[in-house]
């Protein structure tokens, strides 16, 4: 067994203080979100519990918890609630989340929908101009116009009132402290701040004088930073839950901070009435393990499963991801990502073939268009059958990667997997309560038609978007649990929790090895290889073939576990970020 609480004390030490000395990286412009470094990680194991998330004094106060018998559910409120704090470009409350939870004294998995919905008010053409032009990129993604109703929040409560055990006020509070004592800032967080100062961050006078000093610059690693209005709003919310943030003061403060820069467009009557929702876990086959995930409005496991019942075709073996398995993985992307494209959005408002997307001789049938030696420019959707399939036209937007990730497994056997997000890095930029809203409203398409046919993905009021948020839970061939996994990523979410999945189970890597080798993604056109002393070989190769690639950073932040056969825990951290796994 691996006690591993005084080695992360050092770790956090080490974190806020000796690497803000350090140099970080600048991300490219096309990636709002952007790491910090490449930090060195390894397995961590353990026999009771363990959590996997974004950083180290989340996972702290989480690990905390879970040593006072809290449930997993209790463990990821008190994570969530602290890595609003000290990972606000990535998620929050003014966000949404996709939990999958098993419940191990039923042997039941839930999965809660808590996505951000579209407002009462929106209009097809919301992203439009007059002209029927769309709204420029950085107008669009910033301001009031952007913001859905926020679900974590309620999320949170709901999964607390159906797997939680632990006093509300227990997990609140280390969130408040931290607030009011301060939390140095780490190498990440100052970067992605520098990042975003020329991407709208500076906009509004809230954002700037949080972020920002007197002198408009970026706060620098290890600086000591108060939020006493985030503070303000989780002892609200120690009081009253969600009701606090739907319904009472602090609804009017967030209605009234959209209105700013969007008036009329939200009301306090479409916080009010906001639900998380109930849907039935999405489970696909795959060398006799099943994935599962969260069904529409996300894209995630319907795509994964997609992807992994197109590859059930072929064999995948070795130690280790090579050309041949990138070539022939990038094709079953883009078969996959083409059907995403064309089918899936909100499945209360569009009818998703969800069982004919995954039919074994459907993904038989797409199978056999993958040549091996002669690529795809890209993939045409399929005809996968159904009662009946809707004729529509076919969306390319990209969610961006604004994101986070957590996995947990606790003392009794439950299992959590959950992405939380506020889309871009640092969502729409407006704050309010001493968090931001997010921007989520641009995962709709710009356009609700394109040739005379409906894009299943277009705007509309109630509505909400499609995501690429793909926690996953993996059953072995006994149904027993076998792994949390999920990722941060926009739209090549699906693809990073792929690759793991498929490093896992076929390469039979260590799930932190899995985590770490070097990524490549393809969503249906050009080939993605992470950079890295191989890519350029790669690169060559795969261009001797006919794929165009593109050599980048892909700054994925998966956070994982594998249950042993033994019941033994071995968890990963990306390494791309700063997470940090620990177990007892």
């Amino acid at each position: 067994m691996t006690h591993l609480k005084s080695v992360a004390h050092n770790m956090i030490t080490l974190f806020a203080f000796a690497l803000s000395a350090g140099a970080f990286a600048t991300d490219e412009p096309t990636q709002p979100e952007s790491g910090f470094s490449t930090n060195s990680q390894t397995l961590v194991t353990a026999d009771k519990f363990m959590i996997s998330a974004a950083n180290p004094l989340a996972v702290q106060a989480g690990y905390d918890v879970l040593e006072r018998g809290g449930t997993a559910m209790d463990a990821a409120i008190t994570t969530q609630f602290v890595l609003n704090l000290v990972e606000p470009q990535s998620s929050g409350i003014g966000g949404g989340a996709f939990l999958i939870y098993y419940e191990k004294n039923s042997d039941t998995l839930h999965t809660l929908d808590g996505r951000e919905e579209a407002p009462a008010s929106i209009r097809s053409d919301h992203f439009l101009q007059k002209n029927g032009e769309p709204i420029p990129w950085w107008d669009r993604i910033t301001g009031g116009q952007s913001v859905g109703i926020p679900g974590t929040m309620k999320l949170l409560e709901e999964g607390y009132n159906m797997f939680g055990k632990a006093s509300w006020r227990d997990l609140v509070t280390p969130a408040i402290k931290l607030a009011e004592n301060g939390f140095p800032v780490s190498p990440r967080m100052s970067n992605s701040i520098q990042v975003a100062s020329e991407r709208g961050l500076k906009k509004f006078e809230v954002s700037r004088n949080y972020f920002f000093d007197e002198n408009g610059t970026a706060l620098a690693p290890g600086h000591l930073l108060k939020n006493p209005q985030l503070a303000e709003t989780f002892r609200a919310i120690l009081v009253d839950k969600s009701k606090a943030f739907y319904e009472g003061e602090l609804a009017q403060k967030i209605v009234d901070a959209v209105n700013d820069s969007a008036p009329g467009f939200m009301t306090k009557e479409d916080l009010r009435e906001y639900r998380v929702k109930k849907r039935p876990a999405i489970c696909a086959p795959y060398r006799g393990y099943r994935a599962c995930g969260m069904g529409p409005p996300s894209s995630g496991a319907l795509t994964v499963g997609a992807t992994l019942g197109i590859l059930n075709q072929f064999t995948i073996e070795g130690g280790s991801f090579t050309v041949d398995h990138i070539k022939l993985i990038s094709e079953a992307q883009k078969l996959a990502y083409a059907d995403r494209n064309y089918y899936i959005a909100d499945s209360d408002f569009e009818n998703v073939p969800v069982s004919g997307l995954l039919d074994s001789h459907y993904l038989q049938a797409r199978s056999a268009l993958i040549d091996k030696h002669k690529p795809m420019l890209s993939a045409t959707a399929g005809n996968p059958p159904a009662p009946y399939v809707t004729a529509y036209s076919p969306d390319k937007g990209l969610d961006l990667p604004g994101t986070t990730h957590l996995s947990i497994v606790d003392s009794y056997g439950n299992i959590l997997s959950m992405t939380s997000t506020i889309e871009s890095g640092f969502g729409s930029r407006i704050m309010v309560g001493g968090f931001l809203l997010n921007n989520e409203l641009t995962d709709f398409s710009v356009y609700p038609s394109i040739n005379g046919k409906p894009v299943a993905n277009r705007i509309e009021a109630g509505k909400r978007p499609r995501s690429s948020m793909a926690p996953t839970i993996v059953f072995d061939a006994l149904g027993k649990p076998f792994m949390a996994v999920g990722s941060p990523g926009g739209s090549r979410i699906i693809n990073y929790v792929t690759k793991t999945i498929i490093g896992v189970i076929d390469l039979e890597l260590d799930i932190q090895s899995a985590i770490s080798t070097p990524h490549f993604s393809n969503r249906n056109g050009t080939t993605d290889l992470e950079k890295g002393e191989s890519a350029a070989s790669i690169a060559t190769e795969l261009n001797n073939v006919g794929q165009e690639t593109q050599i980048r950073d892909l700054n994925s932040g998966l956070h994982a576990i594998v249950i042993g056969d033994d019941g033994k825990l071995s968890g990963g951290a990306d390494q791309r970020r700063e997470g940090l796994v620990m177990g007892l």
